[in-house]
């Protein structure tokens, strides 16, 4: 991932942000009425407007020298979604078999990790590229394993990757949990921002979209 910083936008804003997952499809209506469907994008993206979150001149400071260092759209950055950032329920601790990675072969060492939302009908797998450090557990076939010992976690690419010793047998489940961020970079290389009318309750519009890994 290209011109990315890995710091997170100011939490305390980002919590109290808006948005959330994007789609684009592409309908036709027919003469019959009935509809076709075409997915044009295979992985949802996520736009968020931290505006919501600034309630002060202060956090409109802070905002405003986030945004001047990372050169508006220039640098993506780690974001915060309070509704989705966990790999379990919002109100649940994560554990080690939250989600499915893959099955161990005795051969593959590095697993990705992903969320997967839905069960029965056409589950998705959203690839983890930004888990935040110190959260994340890994089990082999129910056995939680300790990082450092039996394998290694990239935070900057949510890859797992298992020492010599440690690889998964064929047919092991390896299973995760953790906490993670989204990453994302500013949507306009314009802070608009009306600071008078900000003083009067004025909510600023700032623009945020997830990038696409």
């Amino acid at each position: 991932m290209n011109g990315f910083h890995e710091v997170q936008f100011p939490l305390d804003i980002s919590l109290r942000g808006s948005g959330g997952p994007e789609r684009r499809t592409d309908v036709v209506t027919l003469g019959s009425n009935r509809e076709e469907r075409n997915a044009r994008w295979a992985r949802s993206r996520r736009r968020y407007d931290a505006g919501y979150g600034v309630k002060s001149l202060a956090s409109l400071a802070v905002v405003t020298a986030f945004f001047e260092e990372r050169r508006g759209m220039l640098y993506g950055f780690r974001w915060r979604d309070r509704a989705d950032f966990k790999s379990c329920a919002p109100h649940q601790t994560p554990a080690a078999g939250d989600q499915a990675l893959g099955t161990g072969d005795g051969v593959t060492t590095s697993f990705q990790l992903v969320k997967t939302y839905g069960a029965l009908f056409a589950p998705y797998a959203r690839p983890i590229v930004k888990p935040c450090a110190g959260t994340v557990l890994v089990a082999v076939a129910g056995a939680v394993k300790t990082l450092g010992v039996d394998f290694d976690l990239d935070t900057t690419t949510g890859i797992v990757a298992f020492r010599a010793g440690a690889v998964p047998s064929a047919g092991a489940a390896v299973t995760a949990g953790f906490l993670f961020d989204t990453p994302v970079r500013f949507d306009s290389d314009y802070l608009e921002l009306d600071h008078t009318a900000f003083e009067g309750g004025a909510i600023p519009k700032i623009p945020i979209i997830e990038i696409t890994p």
